[in-house]
């Protein structure tokens, strides 16, 4: 089964290791692919538990209507092994019964004790 993220690799071989707990990304980008593949299946826990602290919702509901349909990433800024902060800017499609919609963000990474957490995002960034 391919992977959701678009990686070109298979889930098994990409993200389902992030989200079954049994290794972390070791990159901004490679948190980024499977908090989106953590959406596709629902995996509530996965987005909490590599949520920042800081900007955590108290609580994570996920609406069922969309349909997830592809995650494109546009660039990336700093975000490596080595750094403890990186951005990655994406789009998201999906859609709601027939109507195609999609999600322009450019995230915020931190880097704590070698984990990567999403922290926070601008939507339809200006390039």
């Amino acid at each position: 089964m391919p992977c959701p993220c678009g990686s070109g690799h298979t889930l098994a071989d990409c993200c389902e290791p992030f989200l079954a707990g049994t290794t972390v990304p070791p990159t901004a980008e490679a948190l980024m692919r499977s908090r989106y593949t953590a959406f596709t299946q629902g995996a509530v826990e996965y987005l909490r538990s590599t949520w920042h602290a800081s900007t955590r919702p108290a609580e994570i509901v996920l609406d069922p209507a969309p349909t997830w349909m592809g995650l494109k990433i546009l660039s990336t800024k700093a975000g490596g092994a080595d750094d403890s902060e990186g951005w990655v800017e994406f789009v998201a499609r999906y859609k709601i019964g027939r109507r195609p919609l999609r999600l322009h963000e450019r995230s915020r990474f931190l880097r704590e004790d070698g984990v990567w957490r999403y922290v926070d995002g601008v939507l339809d960034p200006l390039r």
